[in-house]
């Protein structure tokens, strides 16, 4: 198994991000579980793949929530919560794990592990996950993403039904990039 390094400009050298998208996940009952009981073994950033639009979508996630880290400014218990809760476009933490994390049936899911001082590695990180995670490991692109977005629990998600002009775009690939660029201003403007 192998698990995505990714690098982020501007932040803090100490900070690793790991990505994996797992498909057809089998066990996710007991991955959210592990979530419930604080298991610290499973601490990521367990995401519903299916409210994910392209990588920038949960990139900016990443950004926001490990920069709040690098400044001692989490709102919630560490930098793998933040993330979920940063998907969110309201404060409302309880909703933001409802929506944004993983759930008992949960089909595909994105997992972000955020290593500080390169620990744990990208081969520990690949060695747990194929070990706890039942699914088919496959690439984050931006293709598998729109491949597994149910994009009307995202419009609901992101309150952007009933956007008419949105609603008239025929062409999917341009459709899909005003739902990135609505989506990450909705989150850009979260609290402010």
């Amino acid at each position: 198994m192998s698990v995505e390094t990714v690098t982020l400009d501007h932040l803090p050298a100490r900070y690793t991000v790991h990505l994996a998208l797992m498909r057809n996940v089998r066990n996710p009952a007991f991955l959210h579980s592990q979530l419930l009981a604080r298991n610290s073994d499973f601490e990521y950033a367990l995401v519903d793949a299916s409210v994910i639009v392209s990588r920038l979508h949960i990139l900016s996630a990443v950004f926001k929530a490990v920069t709040s880290a690098a400044s001692d400014a989490l709102k919630t218990p560490n930098v793998h919560s933040e993330i979920v809760t940063c998907l969110s476009v309201s404060n409302n933490i309880a909703e933001a794990y409802r929506r944004y994390g993983i759930s008992p049936t949960t089909k595909d899911l994105l997992v972000v592990k955020v290593a500080i001082d390169g620990s744990p590695s990208s081969d520990q990180i690949a060695d747990h996950l194929s070990r706890h995670v039942e699914g088919d490991l496959s690439p984050v692109t931006d293709e598998n993403l729109a491949a597994v977005a149910d994009l009307p629990k995202v419009s609901k998600y992101y309150k952007l039904n009933g956007l008419n002009w949105l609603d008239g775009i025929k062409d999917h690939a341009a459709k899909h990039k005003e739902m990135e660029a609505l989506i990450l201003g909705g989150m850009a403007l979260r609290g402010v």
